[in-house]
């Protein structure tokens, strides 16, 4: 079964910089971003600083096409270099700052960068990557750039870049082995933000946003979008901190959030508190809410949270509306397509479903990205016959609402984060007494999945998974640090030689617990 509302864009403003340009001229002195800890800027001022960073970025080489990594933590430097660039007509190439060597130097060499935006708390890192990486032969300190930008002659006019020009290769974990490049244009940024303003949930300049998550994430960036095109505030925290995260809610008078992965629980686990309902909340937005809890935080906070589904590579495509929300609480339910997206529930050989039966969620319409950087037979993978398929299976009821019914991906999804098991497997068959491994997820209650990792010793070496543990953190993201570890004599296998991850489950053994170095019998 298909849906096809999705036909007409919204209005929009056709550039993240024409964005930023009409807000510093609709509301000048409004305050458009609140970093908590950290600067204030209001409309103006973005406007301002954009065009000043813009200019800096040009006087040091950067031009149209070219790729600039930025590796910033959650400061005004990461959304004024990202817009300026996208003023300049180049694409800026978000880095994970939790990345180490093996993954920060894939995402430099795929993203092809051939510069760089950080502060001097990465350079620690910077002096552990390649020397031959070009990204490193031009790296440009957040902080001359800040002064530079702060003392730049303001442009008398501002010509918009191309709204089909790419803003972002924005790395995302395909289903299997290392985060691909989607390559998202002005358009896609600017059709994301104009959903939310024109539709649920109704984004205004009475509207103060906030976001806890890191800047290299989609979702601060969409946020921003949002909030330039609304003329509301955005409050930036320097993460997610369950225990004062209400409080700051409270302390800036947000009226709207975006939260996931295993953010809803963490929150429940927080004591309550006599201030719980003491809030200007109107509205949440949650990705894979918990079902089984979602009226207990509706009923804590008093405030209702919507379901909303969306991929890097698309945007946002599904939501629950304040249409039918009370009648999907607790339901699982993603809701039904933004009025520029269609959907529909797909067989194996790409047809559509009836209602009710379950099979792959695919989607159309405009505003997805370009295509995986570099990869045309990936992409191909994934848009077939006008169709993005997802790679996540659901059903869909009689009102075209959709939903989820489990993934199809070699994928994990730890606490928000996703963790291509592929990716894991290759950093730990570079240790030179591992012969063979597995990685797969395993049910953990607060953050949905955890991480675990079968592996074979070459002659049955003897190699503690401490070490194998320590081998990871000095290559990979924290969150890609496989918790479980079980050593095995072999791996179940199909005559091709690929493991049989469904069998593992029934190999039995000592289990290592990497976050307290305890062992216990399986």
């Amino acid at each position: 079964m298909s849906t096809d509302v999705g036909a007409a864009e919204p209005a929009l403003a056709a550039t993240l910089a024409a964005a930023v340009h009409a807000a510093g001229q609709r509301w000048p002195d409004r305050i458009a971003w609140r970093f908590d800890p950290g600067d204030q800027l209001t409309f103006a001022d973005v406007s301002r600083l954009t065009a000043g960073y813009a200019q800096e970025l040009s006087d040091r080489g950067v031009r149209a096409g070219d790729r600039v990594a930025v590796l910033l933590a959650n400061e005004a430097a990461f959304p004024l270099t990202w817009i300026a660039l996208s003023r300049l007509g180049a694409a800026a190439v978000p880095v994970n700052t939790r990345y180490q060597t093996a993954d920060a130097t894939h995402v430099l060499t795929a993203g092809r960068a051939s510069a760089i935006v950080t502060g001097a708390q990465f350079g620690p890192l910077l002096e552990r990557l390649p020397a031959g990486l070009p990204a490193l032969g031009r790296v440009i300190p957040a902080a001359e750039l800040a002064t530079a930008a702060a003392r730049a002659a303001v442009p008398a006019g501002f010509t918009p870049p191309d709204p089909a020009a790419t803003a972002n290769v924005q790395f995302t974990s395909g289903t299997t082995g290392r985060p691909k490049g989607c390559l998202l244009s002005n358009r896609y940024w600017a059709l994301l933000a104009a959903s939310l303003v024109s539709e649920f949930p109704y984004l205004s300049e009475t509207d103060v946003m906030l976001t806890a998550q890191p800047f290299h994430y989609i979702d601060p960036q969409w946020n921003v979008a949002a909030g330039l095109l609304a003329g509301a505030e955005l409050v930036i925290l320097d993460g997610f901190h369950p225990s004062s995260f209400w409080a700051k809610v409270r302390e800036h008078q947000v009226t709207y959030f975006y939260c996931l992965g295993a953010m809803p629980g963490l929150l429940l686990r927080m004591p309550p508190d006599p201030a719980d309902r003491q809030h200007r909340v109107r509205a949440v937005q949650c990705s894979a809410i918990p079902p089984a809890l979602h009226a207990t935080l509706e009923e804590r906070w008093g405030v209702p949270w919507y379901e909303a589904f969306g991929m890097t590579e698309t945007g946002g495509d599904l939501r629950v509306t304040d249409a039918d929300h009370d009648e999907l609480v607790g339901s699982g339910c993603l809701g039904g397509p933004a009025r520029h997206r269609q959907v529909r529930i797909s067989s194996g050989d790409g047809q559509p479903l009836a209602a009710g039966q379950t099979g792959e969620i695919t989607l159309a319409g405009p505003g997805m990205m370009d295509g995986y950087d570099g990869d045309p037979e990936a992409t191909a993978q994934v848009f077939r016959d006008g169709w993005f398929h997802t790679g996540d299976l659901g059903w869909m009821d009689s009102q075209g609402r959709v939903y989820h019914a489990g993934r199809l991906k070699d994928m994990i999804r730890r606490g928000g984060e996703n963790v291509a098991a592929r990716e894991v497997e290759e950093v730990l068959l570079t240790h030179p007494q591992i012969r063979l491994v597995a990685v797969v997820a395993v049910p953990d209650e607060i953050r949905g999945e955890e991480v675990k990792a079968y592996y074979v010793t070459s002659d049955g070496a003897a190699v503690e998974a401490a070490e194998l543990a320590a081998w990871c953190r000095e290559r990979l993201a924290r969150f890609k640090v496989p918790r479980f570890w079980q050593a095995a004599p072999d791996l179940p296998r199909t005559d091709s030689e690929r493991v049989i991850k469904k069998q593992l489950g029934d190999l039995h053994g000592p289990v290592f617990d990497a976050a307290d170095g305890t062992w216990a019998g399986v």
